[in-house]
């Protein structure tokens, strides 16, 4: 399918493996989800194979430089950008936000994963984009991905300028970047079978409701509204079909701590797939892997930067799931902004983005143990902790 002209260079499409769909798409672009071993040779990676929208998105500062490449393993540390939109039409010209933001930090002995959300509402600085019409404004974070999608320049225009905005909030830069419907891994996750997730605390739905004792998506609610049967998620660990997990998953004004609570939800749902993906089960049923690659084929697009994207996926395929870890923004808790209904960015959280620009991540997370998300499961009715170090200057 022919791209709309736009001034960002254009690279070739490339074919996108099976664990690209999922890893990418669901948050370790390879956590190799268990292939291993003799199962994962190169024969098997090229084989898997199916097509996927790419795109030239990374530019300027925030395109990292070049990797060395050793044979067809890279070497250094890798930085991504996660991007989940709510809606497929969020492909579309100016028609989306991108609700969900991460940060994936390889370090560079490739032996584990960081994620780190950023806030959606996080008040920033968004640099000009004059290819979209846009020149600059201070806003939600999430509104870079709409502004620069104008003009015709759609997913790609809306991944550049939120990538341009986060480096110039943090400092990184990234060698790829990965646009996710989310709403389309619902289907990805009844492919899977379902995923196991853990509910720390009763959660309120605001899109399903109770009919006959039976939950029903509730078309036509507004987002944020409770209603007498609106469905409940029971505490509890449980295997969870697609529409669950992604339902509990997107909620945030059902918890103390409101979108810090989906943030949370959300790798944790990120890592389930990731498991679930890994089960031999999946791997060595050729039909289940066929359905998978159908079902998510409509739900990334991406760019790799420099790098091609095999040599991405090999030099992460020793990755499993139980190496990800899940990093806390502003110590999971809300940091109330200047302007009403936005957020601020915590110095506490700044020193954690310049921890992953410098690779010291791991010497940051041994001396900032608060800083990690548990299995899943807290304590049920614990209280939200305080981050020691409040807001950023600029705020």
């Amino acid at each position: 399918m022919e791209r709309p002209a736009m001034t960002l260079p254009k690279r070739p499409r490339r074919r996108l493996p099976f664990w690209g769909f999922v890893l990418a798409g669901v948050g370790l672009l390879v956590l190799s989800l268990g292939f291993g071993g003799a199962l994962l040779t190169k024969s098997y990676l090229q084989s898997l194979t199916s097509s996927v929208e790419t795109g030239s998105v990374l530019e300027g500062d925030a395109l990292k430089p070049a990797p060395t490449i050793s044979g067809r393993t890279l070497t250094g540390p890798l930085d991504i950008l996660l991007l989940g939109l709510d809606t497929r039409h969020g492909w579309a010209d100016g028609s989306g936000r991108a609700d969900t933001i991460i940060v994936l930090h390889i370090p560079r002995e490739h032996d584990k994963a960081y994620l780190m959300s950023i806030p959606r509402d996080a008040l920033v600085d968004i640099p000009a984009y004059p290819q979209a019409g846009f020149y600059g404004k201070r806003n939600r974070i999430n509104a870079a991905y709409t502004y620069g999608s104008r003009n015709g320049l759609d997913w790609q225009g809306g991944a550049a300028l939120t990538a341009n905005t986060i480096h110039q909030l943090t400092g990184l830069q990234f060698d790829g970047v990965a646009v996710i419907d989310f709403d389309g891994f619902k289907d990805v996750i009844e492919e899977l079978g379902g995923v196991h997730m853990c509910v720390d605390r009763e959660t309120k739905s605001d899109h399903y409701i109770v009919v006959d004792g039976k939950p029903e998506k509730a078309y036509g609610k507004r987002s944020g509204v409770f209603l007498p049967n609106s469905y409940v998620h029971p505490v509890g660990c449980r295997d969870m079909a697609g529409w669950e997990a992604l339902d509990f998953a997107r909620q945030r004004k059902s918890g103390p701590n409101g979108d810090y609570d989906r943030q949370r939800h959300q790798q944790q749902l990120l890592k389930a797939m990731g498991e679930k993906a890994a089960t031999v089960g999946v791997v060595t049923n050729p039909l289940k892997v066929t359905s998978l690659i159908k079902s998510a084929g409509s739900a990334l697009r991406m760019d790799t930067g420099h790098a091609d994207l095999f040599d991405f996926l090999w030099t992460l395929r020793g990755l499993r799931s139980s190496d990800l870890v899940l990093l806390k923004t502003n110590n999971g808790t809300y940091l109330r902004g200047k302007v009403k209904g936005t957020q601020a960015i915590s110095y506490g959280t700044l020193e954690m983005f310049a921890a992953a620009k410098a690779d010291t991540l791991d010497a940051y997370v041994t001396t900032h143990p608060e800083s990690v998300y548990g299995d899943g499961t807290v304590p049920i009715g614990a209280p939200p902790t305080t981050d020691p170090h409040p807001i950023r200057a600029a705020d």
